[in-house]
């Protein structure tokens, strides 16, 4: 579908906390907003990094300059009742920052535009602004706060909980059954992109999602695994999880951490985390399999990391960084336990790692 759109144009400008400014022009909700600043070094993939529950409080600057072009699909859903095209219900970000928005889109599943989208989620974006030198002063200054403000709007967008977990996780639980199963996982929502659901569900595994301050250690009928799901903010500010999953981590049962996931499963091994400069978010970041030749191109979106040097003796590190050497995975040296760092379900982004899944699911039969 092919479409275009006629935008009235409204001065906006960034501020970030250190004063510098950067002027553009709206293309979203007409609204104040302000939050943490990051990028992504992405060249697509804006539907799903939109609707990441990982984004939540975050201002999203995107490095590609050209950002918009092929428009927004529709909202389909599954036999699940889980969109097709889509990382969550919603979208996430405070706000969307790019350089160059065209006012015409064109794509065979596209059914409106990208600020069409934005309006109708409330949430204000900017254009024309140099993202290239936004992104080279947020490296060489870190992730700082910053404020959006729309000229001649007195509106601002939602206050957030410091606990971002808690306003993006599920209200209470949820079973997802495919046609045929043989094993059932909890899934603990910290903020889970639906692919991780959906991609469980294609190999035979049922699921029950749980919300991440949810008592799930006597769950009525039982279950085979465990999965942490990604999600936004400080892992260490989850305390009653990392509480429980102390408990899990006693036992013998296959135990799947992604995301901030792996940094709440590493808390309750013991290890430390602490917060990255300005973090990792994009889809070709290279991550190293330890003690093999390996090199995998894959997609993340955190700001925390693992700190190598606190894991405790029963757990190694199994994936790093190529670029700066962080810690991308760890597993238990004797128990079915593991965690990647990276989004093994992608979307958007390779599909490389997605063999942590199968072998996931291979202990859980075992």
């Amino acid at each position: 579908m092919e479409g275009a759109e006629n935008i009235q144009k409204q001065t906006a400008g960034l501020t970030l906390e250190d004063g510098s400014f950067y002027e553009g022009i709206s293309f979203g909700a007409s609204k104040n907003t302000h939050g943490e600043v990051v990028f992504n070094t992405g060249m697509t993939g804006y539907p799903e990094a939109l609707t990441d529950p990982s984004y939540k409080g975050q201002l999203l600057v995107c490095t590609y300059p050209l950002i918009g072009n092929y428009g927004v699909p529709g909202i389909e859903r599954d036999e699940h009742d889980i969109l097709r095209h889509f990382e969550s219900d919603r979208m996430h970000v405070s706000a969307l920052i790019v350089e160059h928005y065209p006012e015409h889109y064109a794509h065979p599943q596209a059914q409106r535009s990208l600020s069409a989208w934005l309006k109708e989620q409330g949430v204000p974006a900017l254009r024309g602004i140099d993202t290239r030198a936004l992104t080279k002063h947020l490296r060489a200054h870190g992730t700082m706060r910053g404020t959006l403000i729309i000229e001649g709007v007195q509106e601002y967008g939602t206050q957030y909980d410091e606990n971002l977990v808690n306003e993006v996780s599920c209200a209470s639980a949820i079973t997802y059954t495919p046609q045929h199963y043989h094993r059932t996982v909890v899934l603990v929502d910290c903020g889970v992109k639906n692919n991780i659901i959906r991609l469980l569900l294609e190999r035979g595994v049922r699921v029950t999602r749980v919300p991440w301050n949810y008592n799930f250690l006597s769950l009525a009928g039982g279950y085979d695994g465990v999965v942490i799901s990604n999600g936004p903010g400080d892992p260490k500010i989850c305390a009653p999880l990392i509480a429980r999953l102390k408990i899990v981590l006693r036992n013998d049962q296959p135990v799947l951490g992604i995301c901030l996931g792996m940094q709440l499963l590493a808390l309750a091994a013991g290890a430390n985390t602490y917060k990255l400069p300005y973090g990792h978010r994009s889809q070709n970041q290279p991550c190293r399999e330890v003690g093999t030749k390996r090199c995998y191109i894959t997609t993340q979106n955190h700001g925390y990391a693992v700190d190598a040097a606190t894991l405790p003796s029963d757990w190694q590190v199994w994936f790093e960084n190529a670029n700066d050497g962080t810690v991308e995975g760890i597993k238990h040296t004797r128990k079915p336990c593991i965690a990647v760092q990276f989004h093994p379900e992608a979307t958007p982004g390779p599909h490389d790692t997605e063999y942590i899944f199968d072998s996931f699911v291979q202990q859980l039969r075992a």
